[in-house]
């Protein structure tokens, strides 16, 4: 089994900056030109990932209404999402292997994710 080292307080960091990634990165690589929603699948889920880090219960969530374990649950289904949409959708290239490589990056700290009630593994 491998050891599990993404912390809740680990994750609360990832939170904004991933969020704000999504956002900006279909600007920067230039996502959807044969596809539209290849652009605006990243930037819709971009601002509901940080509303989502916005509400949720952790240190840097400001409104602090949605439990964490939803949080988590939100982020692996957009994993599996991100890793099925271009496959599904039909996307290709660039656009392609963006939400492939980001689906299974997703999906590989929701799985290295270490429950709260124990201790870090180092």
């Amino acid at each position: 089994m491998f050891p599990r080292f993404v912390t809740k307080s680990i994750h609360a960091y990832l939170d904004y900056p991933v969020a704000l990634g999504l956002i900006a990165m279909p600007f920067l690589f230039g996502l959807g030109a044969e596809n539209a929603l290849a652009f605006w699948l990243s930037v819709a889920t971009g601002v509901a990932a940080f509303a989502l880090t916005v509400l949720t219960d952790h240190h840097l969530g400001v409104i602090r209404v949605l439990p964490y374990s939803l949080h988590l649950a939100v982020d692996g289904l957009v994993g599996i999402a991100f890793v099925v949409a271009p496959i599904a959708l039909g996307f290709a290239g660039l656009d392609f292997w963006y939400y492939m490589i980001l689906g299974l990056t997703v999906l590989a700290v929701v799985g290295l994710h270490q429950p709260e009630d124990r201790p870090a593994v180092i």
